[in-house]
Parts: C-alpha cells; sequence; structure tokens
C-alpha cells in the first residue's frame, strides 16, 4: 500500500459576489479543474468561520486555494498556480518576455485599476455606509474612466486580447474589472474596444457563470 496521502478534490474558498473569487472560478472553468467552492462567507456565516479563514490567510481575505498541498492565497497567484499546474502555456507563457507582458497587465489590474475604482463601487454598487463623499465619488468616477480608457487603447492596438491574438490570464482578470465599470451606475468614457473585448469574451467557459450578465 502507498504511504502517499490519498488526493482530495482542490477547494476554493471565498464569497461568490467577489470578482477575485470569481477570476480563480473563470480560471478553474477554463483549464476543466474539477474543484469544490466553499461560499459559506456571508453574514453570520463570516463571523463564525473568521478564525477559519484567518488560519488559511492571515491576510483575512477571500480568495483561498485550498489542496493537499495546504492553502494558497492571493487571487492573481491562484491563478497563475493554476494556470502552470495544468500546464496552460496559452493562459501564462513559458516565454520569459510574453509570460512579463501578461503578468504586466495583471499586476495593472490590482495595482491600477481596482483602487481607481473601489469608492465609486462601494457608493453606488454596494451602497455601503460611510462611502457618501461626492468628491470622492467624482474623482473616482474620472480616475475609473481614465483607466478603462488606457485599457481601451491597448485593446484597439491589439485587436483581439490585452496581451495580443491570444486568450490569457490578464483577459480573466481585467475582464471582471471591466465588466464591474461596465454594470456600475456612473457616467462612462467611451471604451467602444472595451465593449467588443468583453461581447468576445461572453463564448468562453465559465464567462456567463463567472463574469455576467448583470453580475457587477
Amino acid at each position: 500500500m502507498s504511504d502517499k496521502p490519498v488526493p482530495h478534490k482542490p477547494t476554493i474558498i471565498g464569497r461568490a459576489t467577489s470578482i477575485n473569487v470569481r477570476k480563480v472560478l473563470w480560471t478553474c472553468a477554463e483549464i476543466g479543474l474539477d474543484h469544490t467552492f466553499d461560499g459559506d462567507w456571508v453574514g453570520d456565516a463570516a463571523v463564525r468561520r473568521r478564525d477559519e479563514l484567518l488560519a488559511l490567510n492571515p491576510n483575512g481575505q477571500f480568495p483561498v486555494l485550498l489542496d493537499q498541498a495546504g492553502p494558497l492565497w492571493q487571487s492573481n497567484t491562484i491563478c497563475r498556480h493554476l494556470a502552470v499546474m495544468a500546464g496552460r502555456d496559452d493562459l501564462l507563457p513559458t516565454a520569459p518576455r510574453a509570460r512579463a507582458l501578461v503578468e504586466q497587465w495583471m499586476d495593472w489590474q490590482l495595482g491600477d485599476l481596482n483602487p481607481a475604482w473601489r469608492y465609486v463601487f462601494m457608493a453606488r454598487v454596494r451602497r455601503a455606509p460611510g462611502y457618501t463623499n461626492a468628491e470622492e465619488i467624482a474623482a473616482g468616477v474620472a480616475a475609473w474612466n481614465q483607466a478603462m480608457g488606457l485599457l481601451d487603447r491597448q485593446l484597439q492596438a491589439t485587436g483581439a486580447h490585452v496581451t495580443g491574438p491570444t486568450f490569457t490570464l490578464a483577459d480573466i482578470v481585467l475582464a471582471l474589472s471591466a465588466n464591474r465599470w461596465r454594470l456600475t451606475p456612473m457616467d462612462h468614457a467611451d471604451c467602444p474596444a472595451v465593449d467588443a473585448w468583453l461581447d468576445r469574451l461572453a463564448t468562453r467557459p465559465g464567462f456567463t457563470v463567472h463574469v455576467g450578465p448583470g453580475v457587477p
């Protein structure tokens, strides 16, 4: 009998409304990964399971990938890990320059694009207390539209996907943010390349379930 531990199905932990969770779930759909989704982190369950979450991710944030090797956190890192484990070098190239371009846009999504929309989204969609400052909202709308304009120009240049003719992880992570932009009630910049790109992506596995329609 083998001494190796019995493999178990990977589990994705997090709230189904989170775009960081949904980018991981979409990646799972793209690579055909058989997994379990633990989405019981809302309301009383989130409070009751707080210590459980902190034991898996000391930051107390979602998502977490839990598999035989233990927990892994940070959404873009999880997406990269899954693509590598699946041997999907179309999603994350092995050639250094091509891979760097994909990761460049993934980092831009986390470091530049997401901070631009946070206040506006909390004010206009989540209706969260404390997010009512009109100047902050206006500044957020302007910053978000400016960032989306940058993405639109990139998509005009490539004519297909974020880094070129091939669909990659950069498209997955940015599509979630772009869909959130498109569905948030506010004045939107004219970004026809972004709209066309999102429409093209709608035919891909997992898009309808994890990106839209109607889910910002």
